[in-house]
C-alpha cells in the first residue's frame, strides 16, 4: 500500500507576531516554524498503518508545498520513519491562503504517484480553512472523509473511525483510493530517534519546481486585504439596584452578554 501524507510547515504557536508593513501579512523574518499539528499526526496514523502491514507491503511519501524552509517538515517526517518526500518548492512569502490553487498544485504532484491513501491534516495551525484536503479529494476524484482519528485496512479497502460530537465516533469504510484528513490527538506521536535522523540523510527527497506544476492551476480566488491585530478594550459596569436586582442583572450579562454561563 503507497501512503502519502500531505504536510504544511507553520509558524510555532508561541511565536510574537507583528504585522508586516503594508499590513498585507506578518512579518516573518524572525519566526520559527515547525510541522502542522495534524499533519503530525496524519504521519503517525500512516506510519502505524504501515506497521501493521506486511514487511515491505507499505511505503510512506511526505509531500510539501513551500518556500526552501519547508524542506525541514519532510526532512522530520523522513527521521520519524516515511519511506521518501516530495518537495513542490515555491516563491517565500505569505503562505497559500486560497486552498483551490493549493490543492491543484497538490494534485499535479500527487497524480504522478498514484497513491493508495492520502493522508492531510484536517487543518492548518496558521489559517484553519480545513478545505485542502477535501478540495484534493475531489480534484483527483476519489472519495474522502474527514475528522478522523484512526485507519485499518479491511478487505474492502480501509475503515476509519471518525470523532462526531458530545463523544460520538462514527466508523466508515471506504474504498480505495481514498484521502482521510486527520485531526490531532488521535495517537501519540513517536519521535525521531538518533538512528532514524541517520538514515534519514539516506533517504530520497526530490525537489519539483512549482511553476511547472500550476500551468493548469486557477488564479487566486481569495483576496487577502489586511491582516491585523485584535484591539484590546476595557470596559465597567456599574450594576445598581438592590443585592437582589444586582445578582439577577449579573447572572443575565454573564449569561447573555459575555456568554459564560
Amino acid at each position: 500500500m503507497k501512503i502519502l501524507v500531505a504536510m504544511r510547515q507553520v509558524p510555532e504557536r508561541d511565536a510574537a507576531l507583528t504585522i508586516a508593513a503594508g499590513a498585507g501579512w506578518i512579518e516573518d523574518s524572525a519566526l520559527s516554524y515547525s510541522t502542522n499539528e495534524p499533519d503530525a499526526y496524519a504521519l503517525e496514523e500512516a506510519l502505524r498503518l504501515k506497521d501493521s502491514l506486511a514487511p515491505a507491503a507499505g511505503e510512506v511519501i511526505a509531500l510539501t508545498a513551500g518556500p526552501e524552509r519547508a524542506a525541514s517538515v519532510l526532512r522530520d517526517a523522513l527521521a520519524r520513519g516515511a519511506d521518501r518526500a516530495l518537495h513542490i518548492v515555491t516563491q517565500s512569502g505569505p503562505p497559500q491562503h486560497d486552498p483551490l490553487p493549493l490543492a491543484h498544485l497538490l494534485a499535479a504532484a500527487v497524480r504522478a504517484e498514484s497513491p493508495d491513501l492520502i493522508l492531510t491534516g484536517l487543518q492548518s495551525d496558521d489559517l484553519g480553512l480545513g478545505q485542502t484536503g477535501v478540495i484534493l479529494a475531489e480534484l483527483l476524484g476519489i472519495p474522502h472523509t474527514t475528522l478522523g482519528l484512526h485507519v485499518e485496512t479491511v478487505a474492502s479497502g480501509i475503515r476509519v473511525k471518525r470523532e462526531l460530537e458530545d463523544g460520538w465516533f462514527q466508523h466508515v469504510e471506504m474504498a480505495l483510493p481514498a484521502l482521510v484528513t486527520i485531526q490531532s490527538g488521535g495517537n501519540q506521536l513517536r519521535y525521531a530517534t538518533l538512528m532514524g535522523i541517520k538514515k534519514a540523510r539516506t533517504k530520497e527527497l526530490r525537489e519539483m519546481d512549482a511553476a511547472e506544476l500550476t500551468a493548469s492551476a486557477p488564479a487566486q480566488s481569495i483576496e487577502l486585504v489586511r491582516v491585523f491585530l485584535p484591539e484590546k478594550q476595557r470596559q465597567t459596569h456599574m450594576l445598581t439596584g438592590t443585592s437582589a436586582e444586582i445578582a439577577m442583572r449579573l447572572v443575565d450579562v454573564l449569561r447573555n452578554e459575555v456568554r459564560v454561563l
